[in-house]
């Protein structure tokens, strides 16, 4: 996509803001004396919502409608939680206004950025409540904090949609413990033009956030005239809110540090009352904190943001930083494409550059004689693999756990595995777990980005607790993934036992040339098997896919043989869970204990249906 260009010149500077939401996007163009130049409203953009494509044509249109080139930009989107979501604006930015210095990041930031910073070094704290709500803060030293913000159902806290929803549930149970509808819930029907209390059931399972948000009007009415449960509601939302930003800003605080508050949205700035309860309660929290009501146009936010890129250039952005976590950067040598270069998964197979004329029939064979060069390239690491395959059964024996974490085919292969542990083995479900880059997502479709966001994969074992007790196999065929290496990175700081299964044996050489701090990025073992280039260059799914799958079969079977799992070759913990594996179950019991079926059927039935005390039961 070209650059949008204007008929007319720039003057010397100029700068661009740019805040977007799920309602309108809104554009203010300054010149340096601070005179508007440009500002409009157009459409919404939530980052998390639209395509590339999408957010590129969204940008396209704000820089037909400028009357100059910025010198800087800022931009601020709702949607834009991690650095690689940061990432992916700057770079729709640099395509419709290339070389133009650009800090993205999200709409929380540039809230922030519109009050003017005080003389004195302070940490300061978003408090936003309009349809949703949330608490964001950024200490002085840069540091940042985020509660609430996570959506209607589980998150947001106090927000319209919030209130609304209580104040629904409150007026129900009114009307079921008093046998009619107060004040409040008839008001409610009246806003909503129902007849009776039994419409508001299949409206309240369509209606929409928005819908729900706005009852928070009603409530704030009849807490006005006095109604004592719209007033009881709107007291438990204040003292959640300020419960929220205390909390926030309590993350933040360092020593004297002074704290301010900053208040935006429709919930606070639209009912004075409410936020005047809500700054009581943040006082008290929070003794000497500066209560900072936002009268301004957040937007002005995000030209801040332009002015002071402008001045200090591009290496000074700041994008939106992960709260309580610590940046990481991966290692130059560990980034290095070079290394991905020289991965025989991306090379070309010499015996497949006809595949598109080969017959199908010779296409077959092709494929299955490639495939016939795993196993011999497996057994290479057989006394790796068997190690490890002890190290994961000491740690099952001493309540540890195995992780598997991969994007994409790895990730899913790792993901199959885990979820065929329990009904196997008779496993508790976290015993073996499956970390994908991207999430539940990332199961059945791509999710872009994801896999190239090493803060996500230190986040993720953050998130799932992983100590020293654990093992964590980090998958990726070409050895090179960010979100992999984050995680393995993160795994190993804990103390984990960490290892790297690739198919890239060039990782090895980049990881001997870690150095220094970046040492501590180095797996406890890596793995990195030679299959040659797949018959379909680059497709991992194929050799380095079944590769994976044997690999973490040999680790999680033997595994589980070591702890006792298996008499024999049988696998008498199994979950006998559907008829196949009940009749499985009878003939194990029958065979190991030289009983008729019908004994075992009936041993299996007392026991409920655990093979191991049926086989008790009977004597073995």
């Amino acid at each position: 996509m070209s650059r949008a260009r204007s008929s007319k010149p720039s003057p010397p500077l100029v700068y661009l803001g740019i805040e977007g939401g799920g309602t309108r996007t809104t554009v203010r163009l300054e010149a340096e004396n601070g005179s508007v130049l440009a500002e409009f409203a157009t459409g919404p953009a939530v980052l998390s919502l639209i395509s590339d494509r999408e957010l590129q044509w969204h940008l396209r249109d704000i820089a037909e409608r400028l009357p100059c080139t910025p010198s800087a930009i800022g931009i601020g989107l709702a949607g834009v939680r991690t650095e690689t979501d940061a990432e992916r604006l700057r770079r729709a930015a640099s395509r419709i206004w290339p070389e133009i210095p650009c800090v993205a990041t999200n709409d929380l930031e540039t809230a922030l950025a519109a009050v003017p910073m005080s003389r004195v070094p302070s940490s300061r704290v978003l408090v936003l409540s309009g349809t949703g709500s949330c608490c964001f803060g950024r200490s002085s030293d840069g540091r940042t904090a985020k509660v609430g913000g996570r959506g209607h159902v589980i998150g947001d806290r106090s927000s319209a949609c919030d209130i609304g929803l209580r104040a629904l549930r409150a007026v129900i149970a009114d009307l079921d413990h008093s046998g009619k509808m107060g004040p409040l819930g008839a008001a409610m029907l009246n806003a909503l033009m129902f007849n009776e209390p039994e419409q508001l059931i299949p409206w309240s399972v369509q209606a929409s956030k928005t819908e729900i948000g706005n009852l928070a009007v009603t409530v704030f009415v009849e807490a006005a005239k006095g109604d004592a449960l719209a007033k009881k509601l709107l007291s438990d939302s204040a003292a959640m809110l300020a419960e929220d930003a205390s909390a926030c800003a309590l993350q933040l605080k360092r020593d004297a540090e002074p704290i301010e508050f900053v208040f935006n949205g429709g919930v606070l700035l639209k009912n004075p009352p409410f936020l005047k309860e809500v700054c009581r309660r943040l006082r008290v929290a929070v003794p000497g904190a500066k209560m900072i009501p936002l009268t301004v146009p957040s937007v002005l936010g995000a030209v801040a943001l332009a002015r002071a890129q402008g001045v200090v250039g591009p290496a000074q952005a700041h994008s939106p930083a992960r709260a309580s976590f610590r940046t990481l950067t991966l290692p130059a040598p560990l980034a290095d494409l070079g290394v991905l270069a020289l991965s025989p998964t991306e090379r070309r197979n010499t015996r497949s550059l006809k595949l598109d004329k080969m017959p199908v029939e010779k296409a077959v064979e092709l494929m299955l004689s490639e495939d016939t060069l795993i196993p011999a390239a497996v057994e290479k690491e057989k006394r790796a693999i068997a190690a490890l395959a002890k190290r994961v059964a000491h740690a099952f024996a001493a309540g540890g756990r195995l992780f598997y974490v991969g994007a994409g085919t790895s990730g899913r292969l790792g993901v199959l595995d885990a979820s065929e542990i329990p009904p196997t083995f008779r496993a508790p479900r976290e015993q073996v777990q499956g970390i994908i880059a991207g999430g539940r997502q990332a199961l059945w479709s791509a999710v872009e980005g994801a896999e190239d966001d090493v803060q996500a994969g230190a986040a993720a074992i953050t998130h799932r607790r992983v100590g020293k007790k654990d093992v964590v196999i980090g998958i990726a065929a070409s050895g090179r993934t960010p979100f992999v290496w984050g995680a393995l990175h993160e795994a190993r700081r804990r103390g984990a036992h960490t290892v790297m299964l690739c198919f890239n044996p060039a990782m090895r050489q980049a990881v001997t040339k870690l150095k220094g701090p970046d040492q501590s990025w180095a797996p406890d073992l890596l793995l990195a098997l030679d299959l040659g280039p797949e018959v379909l260059t680059g497709s991992t799914r194929l050799k380095s896919g079944t590769a994976t799958k044997l690999v973490l079969n040999l680790i999680s079977t033997l595994a589980m043989v070591q702890s006792g799992k298996v008499i024999s070759n049988l696998m008498v913990d199994l979950n006998p869970s559907n008829v196949k594996l009940r009749d499985r179950a009878e003939r194990m019991v029958a065979e190991l204990t030289q009983r008729s079926l019908e004994d075992a059927h009936d041993a299996l039935t007392a026991s409920g249906w655990v093979v191991k005390k049926a086989c008790a039961k009977l004597g073995l």
